[in-house]
């Protein structure tokens, strides 16, 4: 997938956040990189961010081994695997093992924090989680150059939301000197993680308000470039009906961190297709109309590119719980990777397509290599 030519659109990964879950986003960036994908543009939320910062923090070479050495760091408590075929077994299995992390915390992660928070006093930083992540600022300090980030040789973009405000903030390189503490924020889930303070604001993980960053690439990208956009969502919107408490748990939690992806893909995708339909219309209009002041306004809030989201999404696994996005077994790290590689090779079928319909000015949605032309989207 080697760039050609100057035309070529800027190739954008999406990393949405989603805890243990985000080992999917390992084997989905293998394969990327088996295609010779190399992103422009990296925007992540949470777990998103960790993935996300490790890429865009190390040389093309490096990646994949930076990316393998943090999901072994924090698979590394419970590297045991068991071959049970049975679902009840495995998902009992599952259940002890996010029964263990959330007793012992995640090695390179976090940590329980001690005293627990109730012994603070309120107002005190400690009182506000159950977890210490000084581990994680370690871990980043490892695996990422920050000086490669600020280089901006790949635009990075975390998202994290604003305590006071309760809005949604993006910490950017085109706007922002990127450091350990920005990575962190988009990333403290409460009331799991601590708060992270950026100048005088205090920041929560972005997927309280919006769990994949697609709208801010959309809306602050250059609408001279056409996108190439590789999306990984972590929750999948669509499922069966529960049948017992611990699938009812895991049932409404795909669904609330998932339905506003979906709806938050195909209408950020409906504005861009209805930008290039005026476009269309513009080229209609005789040339004493176009030369017009109205027709002029009309053509600047037109201008728009091509957009290709391809959209990757973890399928769980019928013994998967609630807990999934919390239970790093190895063994569930090990195959929600593999997932991810199987998944973005069966989209990189469709590859030639992506280019063809860019060429032709269209948007479209690919989903596990089903391509969605936006008028069928409406």
């Amino acid at each position: 997938m080697q760039q050609e030519s100057p035309s070529d659109p800027k190739r954008v990964l999406v990393l949405q956040g989603g805890g243990a879950l985000g080992a999917y986003q390992g084997g989905v960036y293998e394969g990327l990189a088996e295609a010779d994908f190399k992103p422009d543009w990296i925007a992540g939320v949470s777990i998103g961010a960790i993935n996300g910062a490790i890429l865009a923090g190390n040389a093309p070479e490096d990646r994949l081994a930076r990316l393998r050495e943090f999901w072994a760091t924090a698979s590394s408590g419970l590297p045991y695997t068991f071959e049970l075929a049975e679902p009840r077994a495995r998902s009992f299995v599952n259940e002890a093992a996010a029964s263990w992390i959330a007793a012992m915390g995640v090695g390179g992660f976090f940590k329980p924090r001690f005293p627990p928070a109730v012994f603070y006093p309120p107002g005190a930083p400690e009182a506000l989680s159950f977890y210490d992540t000084t581990p994680l600022r370690e871990t980043l300090a490892r695996l990422v150059d920050f000086k490669r980030i600020n280089s901006k040789a790949i635009r990075l973009s975390l998202g994290a939301v604003n305590i006071r405000t309760g809005k949604l903030e993006y910490f950017d390189t085109t706007t922002h000197e990127i450091g350990p503490e920005h990575v962190m924020a988009s990333g403290a889930l409460p009331p799991g993680f601590p708060p992270v303070k950026i100048g005088d604001d205090y920041y929560w993980d972005g997927g309280v308000v919006s769990n994949t960053p697609l709208q801010h690439v959309l809306e602050n990208g250059d609408t001279a470039e056409d996108l190439l956009i590789f999306q990984v969502d972590l929750f999948n919107a669509k499922g069966e009906m529960p049948r017992t408490l611990l699938e009812a748990g895991e049932r409404e939690k795909d669904i609330r961190y998932s339905s506003r992806t979906d709806n938050n893909t195909k209408a950020m995708l409906q504005k861009h297709h209805a930008k290039l339909a005026l476009t269309k219309l513009l080229e209609t209009l005789p040339p004493a109309l176009r030369k017009g002041a109205a027709a002029k306004r009309v053509e600047a809030l037109a201008r728009e590119n091509a957009v290709t989201v391809v959209q990757v999404i973890y399928r769980d696994k019928p013994y998967e719980g609630s807990s999934k996005d919390y239970e790093f077994s190895r063994q569930s790290m090990t195959e929600h990777w593999a997932v991810g590689l199987k998944d973005i090779r069966a989209a990189m079928t469709k590859r030639q397509q992506m280019v063809c319909e860019r060429n032709k000015g269209k948007t479209m949605l690919i989903d596990e290599g089903v391509v969605t032309q936006m008028d069928e989207m409406r």
